[in-house]
């Protein structure tokens, strides 16, 4: 829950700057292009964040580094709603796009990493679906807030300083992942994290028990110090432990280095990670280009801004059935089935959208492309920091969001002039034909559906 409610800002303080532009090109008159800078700068702050939040998250913790991010881009957003004009609103933005860009691969890690192996998959989709409500939310914003007056818009950011207020919650009363603890070789914090749960458990409070974190952190291999699982070996880059392997072979009590880049490229990861990097960016792509920007898509094909807003608000309303139907099917059908099955249903929904003409077409073929995207966001979120083991899981996690940062800098870039050529229909058409490729890239990913982290 805790993770889920960081997720929401997150996913609203994005959200927002879609309307945002859109009221800016009507206030301050600004042209397409530096509006798609003004959204591109944060994502720039994504790409660079998502990378260096993985790294300090593998060295100093996933809890730490996940409430300093709140409390940078908290600060940044609701700093952005002072800006005086463009060149100002970028730079925040950038540093918005830091915080955001290295708290959303730590907070799923943090999550996979406490979930049993049963319900792993549908956990991590259960903290993906957050994004959903928050996005809601900045569509309501957007909806009621924004066209308000010309400074709607700053109310608008204003409102996105609240997580700030939430990384002093998550820094006082999250626990660190065990994982991590026995990983680094500090396992009497490790005990008293399990300790604590199972405390709060007793007196009521809710949450995971002692039982269910040492199911999360079990593994086939023997028991580690004090009762705790040790951590295996990663099969796909060291040959399986024998039975009789002991627990301290396994994790030195000293812990594990911190990872280097380059072991995301070891033979045994190089396939994975290639084509992890490939869906990332494919899926930010179509996302970005066609969320960030819709409000303005429908006003400039002949909506007014509220009813464009009101369009997006409905449109976006598809997100929380899509994640819904992503969470079963993560357990039944498996991670890398789900993800390509929900990546092809965008490419389908996308292609609808760009051959849409009436209102109920506009708003059905967008409901779809909701439902398939989120969808395939969630099971994306949950295979992810499966492929690599705990000591570089969000070094790995981090890297792959982001590269697929980057497309969504460049996505935003793009849409003006994709319309300019072909209007909306050639742009969507783009779009489909890039959910083709993540698709295809997915079902090069392994699948580890029910098994132990590693």
């Amino acid at each position: 829950m805790g993770s889920g409610v960081g997720w929401t800002f997150d996913a609203m303080d994005v959200g927002l700057i879609s309307f945002v532009i859109a009221q800016l090109a009507v206030v301050w008159g600004t042209d397409a292009t530096t509006l798609g800078w003004v959204a591109s700068a944060g994502f720039v702050g994504m790409a660079v964040g998502a990378a260096v939040g993985g790294l300090l998250a593998d060295r100093i913790g996933r809890r730490q580094v996940f409430a300093l991010t709140l409390l940078v881009y908290g600060v940044a957003t609701g700093a952005s709603a002072f800006a005086g004009g463009v060149a100002v609103l970028m730079v925040l933005r950038f540093v918005v796009g830091l915080g955001l860009g290295a708290e959303l691969p730590v907070a799923s890690t943090l999550v996979s990493e406490f979930a049993p192996p049963r319900i792993r998959g549908r956990a991590v989709v259960v903290l993906e679906s957050f994004w959903a409500v928050g996005w809601i939310l900045a569509a309501v914003i957007g909806y009621l807030v924004v066209p308000s007056g010309d400074d709607g818009w700053r109310w608008a950011l204003a409102l996105g300083a609240l997580p700030a207020l939430y990384s002093v919650v998550v820094r006082r009363g999250l626990p660190e992942s065990v994982r991590f603890l026995q990983a680094r070789g500090r396992h009497a914090e490790a005990e008293r994290v399990v300790a604590d749960l199972e405390a709060s458990r007793a007196v009521g409070h809710g949450g995971l028990t002692g039982a269910q974190v040492r199911d999360a952190a079990q593994s086939p291999a023997a028991q580690g110090p004090a009762g705790l699982p040790a951590a295996t070996s990663d099969p796909a880059v060291t040959s399986a432990p024998t039975a009789s392997s002991t627990a301290a072979e396994r994790l030195p009590s000293t812990g594990e280095p911190a990872p280097r880049l380059a072991a995301l490229w070891a033979p045994a990861l190089r396939r994975r990670t290639t084509a992890l990097w490939v869906v990332w960016f494919t899926v930010n792509f179509a996302y970005y280009g066609a969320f960030i920007w819709l409000p303005s898509v429908l006003a400039a094909d002949g909506h007014t801004l509220v009813r464009s807003f009101a369009y997006t608000l409905i449109i976006t309303l598809g997100q929380l059935p899509g994640y819904a139907a992503a969470a079963v099917l993560v357990e039944t059908w498996g991670r890398r089935r789900t993800l390509a099955a929900f990546l092809a249903g965008s490419a389908v929904a996308a292609g609808a959208f760009a051959a849409a003409s009436g209102d109920a077409q506009i708003i059905g073929a967008g409901l779809l492309l909701s439902f398939f995207n989120l969808g395939a966001w969630g099971a994306l979120y949950a295979v992810t920091p499966e492929l690599y083991p705990t000591r570089m899981r969000t070094t790995g996690a981090g890297w792959a969001a982001g590269i697929g940062r980057t497309a969504s800098v460049l996505a935003p870039l793009a849409v003006p002039q994709l319309r300019e050529l072909g209007g909306t229909g050639l742009l969507f058409t783009v779009f489909a034909a890039v959910f083709v490729v993540a698709a295809l890239g997915a079902l090069a990913l392994p699948d580890h559906t029910g098994e132990s982290l590693t």
